[in-house]
This record gives structure tokens, sequence and C-alpha cells, in this order.
């Protein structure tokens, strides 16, 4: 097995829907070529030690796949039999633990958590019969996990070097309420070409994933410098000086030196107290103004600068009559205390940012879970437009 930690091979690194474009910068800027983009993810030629190094930078990435195995299959006898094939032996510890995901369309499986037995089942047969001992498995995500992807006749297999998702950042213990996903939160201050040097402002803030988003981008501080577990480390092969050396790698490139001021605030003191926890988890509590208050009386810096609401859509909380009163008064917000910004105003409800009652420049598409939701962008000019 140590030689696919070298070797390169077919890799799929996912995302969630509408991040790719974000995702495509991510991992050219780190050096790679995307062979393939795709909506939910990019397709490059990698080993699973770059994929370590994937794992550790990427802000906007699910999971990082690499493939092991690539075959015809018609039904769950021939998933079956092809796996067998494949030398889990060399790949899984035989006193392990590992588990097994899946995306499955293929007409002779209604459910996909068959098709994951038929992939567990054939890992456990393989290693039995080398080995003479069979790993333990189940539905964890913490050590080895096998990913398999199974269209119509055509099963590819992974190994997920990831394990749980990267879209999560690992500092938010107290989620709040309605919490925005911080590969979401990522990609949408990207889409703002925020400069990280100028205010970034974010009344509204809830757990405060934006503001604490900002303030890693600003430092250059990746997330693998907040998780020290991957699936990547479970496979037999694994060198774990690898790991240490990228790691270092990014301490190293975190600048400590760009402290722009970033703000947030919220009506909630207990939002505010979960929003100080959790960047002081991220190791940016110092870096972010935190103030209780409604909106309207959170501080803005003089511009230029970047502000960036993310109110309630009436989807999950709130009632509409309440929010369409809280989004006008959002537009008069921006247009009175903030000339010389650009703002932005994260909605699932297009009805309620009519209300707003600024014409928006740009609409950028993202979905918050699955629901449809735009970014808008407004600039917000200090004096006419032509000045």
């Amino acid at each position: 097995m140590k030689e696919v930690f070298n070797t390169p091979e077919k890799v799929i690194i996912t995302c969630n829907k509408r991040l790719s474009p974000y995702l495509q910068e991510e991992v050219v800027a780190l050096g790679f070529d995307i062979k393939r983009a795709f909506n939910t993810g990019v397709e490059l030629h990698a080993s699973i030690n770059d994929c370590i190094r994937l794992n550790l930078n990427l802000r906007t990435a699910s999971q990082v796949l690499y493939q092991i195995g690539s075959f015809r299959a018609d039904n769950p006898q021939e998933l079956y039999e092809g796996l067998l094939k494949i030398e889990w032996e060399n790949m899984i510890p035989f006193d392990g633990y590992f588990s097994v995901t899946s995306n499955v369309h293929n007409d002779t499986i209604t459910t996909p958590l068959f098709a994951n037995v038929k992939v567990k089942d054939a890992i456990v047969d393989r290693i039995k019969e080398k080995k003479g001992v069979r790993p333990n498995s189940g539905p964890d995500l913490f050590k080895s996990v096998v990913h398999l992807h199974w269209m119509e006749d055509r099963a590819e297999i992974f190994l997920d070097t990831s394990g749980e998702t990267l879209a999560k950042h690992g500092y938010r213990k107290h989620p709040g309420k309605a919490p925005m996903l911080e590969a979401l939160a990522t990609s949408t201050i990207l889409a703002t070409k925020w400069d990280g040097k100028s205010p970034f402002v974010n009344p509204m803030c809830g757990s405060g994933t934006l503001a604490i988003e900002a303030a890693l981008l600003a430092q250059n501080r990746m997330p693998g410098l907040q998780r020290m577990n991957y699936s990547f480390m479970h496979f037999i092969g694994y060198d774990e000086s690898v790991f240490f050396n990228e790691r270092k790698l990014l301490k190293e490139k975190a600048d400590k030196s760009q402290t722009p001021p970033i703000i947030a605030s919220d009506i909630s003191e207990q939002a505010v107290e979960i929003a100080k926890i959790n960047a002081k988890t991220a190791g940016v509590e110092h870096l972010i103004t935190f103030q209780v208050g409604d909106f309207a009386d959170t501080t803005v810096p003089d511009g230029p600068g970047v502000i960036m609401f993310n109110p309630e859509y009436g989807e999950r909380l709130g009632t509409h009559t309440k929010l369409e009163i809280t989004y006008k008064r959002i537009g008069d917000f921006m247009k009175q205390e903030c000339k010389g910004y650009r703002g932005y105003v994260f909605t699932g409800n297009p009805d309620l940012a009519k209300k707003i009652g600024l014409k928006a420049s740009r609409r950028f598409e993202f979905f918050n879970g699955k629901l449809d939701c735009r970014l808008l962008q407004y600039e917000l000019y200090d004096g006419s437009k032509e000045n």
C-alpha cells in the first residue's frame, strides 16, 4: 500500500452544490492541474500524499476521494465479485475499523445501504481469506473510509482520504440557530473579493461563522490547523511525517500581521456569547470586535470595506411581516451608514429581498442545504454614482 501514497491516480474532490468555482480557485492556487470541473467538485491526478495536502488546505471542499478501482457491475453480485479482486489486505489493517459511504444510481438497488453492505462484505471476506481475521466496520467515519460511486453499470471505488467532511472547519462546537455551513460561509466571502485588509462588518452574526471565516482568511489560517484526525491516517502505508510537515507549513503560512477591523454584532446576547466561544476555539477571538445590540447600532468603520448580512429567510425562523420590516431596515442602514462599502445580503427568499429597496449590482447563486439562495451585492456609493 505504501506506493499509493506516492502514486498519482484519479482524485475527485467533492463540494456542496454551487461551491465548485471557489473550490477550483483553491485547488489551482495550491498548484494542482484540474482535469475536469463539475457542479459538485473537481477531478485531478494526485497521490494520497497530495491528498494529505489538499485535506489540510481546502476551505470549500467536502471529501477528497482517491480512486483504487473501476469496473463494470450490472447488479449487486457483480459488484461484490469486482470488489473481491481489490487487495484490501494491503490497504485496511486487519485489526482495524472501516466504514463505507456511497453514491448509487443503479436499477437493481432500492437503498444505498444494501450497496454499502455488499462493499463491506467483500472487504471483510477478502481480508479474512488473506489474514484470517475480520476487521470491524460500522457507520462512524473516524478511521478508514471507503466510497462507492456506482452509476448504472459502472462502479468506481475510492479511498475517502477525508473521513468526516471538510466542509465543517472544526471550531464550531456551539452552532446556534440555523447556522451557515463553514464551507458555504467561506465561499460567500470569496465571492465578495474582500481583500482581507479593509473592514469586514457582519451584523446579525448568529454563531459567528462569517466573521470567523473572514478572520481565518485574513490571516491565511487553514482548516487543517483545527483538525488532527483524517481517514488517510488509518490506511496501511501512512507516513505521519508527511502530515506533520504539511501542518508545519500551514503554521508558517499563517500571517498574524494581518489584523483588519472585523466587527460582528447580534441582538441576542446568547448568540454573541456562542460566537465568542467559537472564535476562541478557532484562535481568532482577538481579531473580532463583538457587539450586542440591534444591527442598526453596529459600528461601521470608515470605508471602503465589506458589510454582509445573513438575515432569516422566513423558512425556518421568524415570520414574514416582521421580516419585511427587517429587510427594509437593512436596506436603509446600508444606504445611510455604509457609504463607500460593498454591501451583501445572503437570502433564500426573493420576495423579502425586494424589500431591501436597493438595486443589486450582482447576484451570486448558492444553496444553503437544499434551499436555493442568492448573495446579493450592492454598491453603496459615497455621494453620487458618478463620483
